[in-house]
């Protein structure tokens, strides 16, 4: 049997008790067509970066499976069919990654990296400018121009 990783995304408006359902559901059509699932892991409700069918978030859900093909090609057939799954997709992997997958690891803030860096060079002084008077910009007068003839 081979082994995948399957994500799908769910409407929006679903609760968290019904996309556990779909989960086992789907958790059942692969069971009953010879495979099996390991870990599933409900990454929850999140922003998707553009509208799928007029819905600006989706429940992520992740399921580790290991199952013939016949059983997975069931199981999209199934999710194509219902209209509380947005999008899906499965990937064939050669072993299943062990502990919680890159969307469950929680990194504290301090321990990334800055992306801007320390090496950043200090802010420009901008002494080509003027002083200002009384909070306004005071113009100099542009020697490259004459005076305009339309407020003459």
């Amino acid at each position: 049997m081979a082994l995948y990783e399957h994500v799908f995304l769910a409407r929006q408006d679903m609760s968290a008790q019904q996309v556990d359902a779909l989960v086992e559901q789907y958790k059942g059509v692969i069971e009953a067509n010879g495979g099996k699932v390991g870990r599933v892991e409900n990454w929850g409700l999140k922003s998707l970066t553009y509208r799928i069918n007029k819905n600006r978030k989706a429940h992520y859900a992740l399921m580790d499976i290991d199952a013939p093909a016949p059983a997975v090609h069931e199981m999209e057939r199934q999710m194509r069919i219902n209209e509380d799954v947005l999008r899906y997709m499965t990937i064939a992997v050669e072993k299943h990654e062990e502990g919680p997958s890159a969307m469950m690891q929680k990194r504290d803030r301090d321990d990334r990296p800055r992306r801007d860096g320390d090496d950043r060079p200090p802010r420009r002084e901008f002494g080509d400018r003027p002083p200002r008077r009384d909070g306004e910009f005071q113009r100099a007068p542009r020697p490259d121009r004459g005076p305009r003839e339309d407020r003459a």
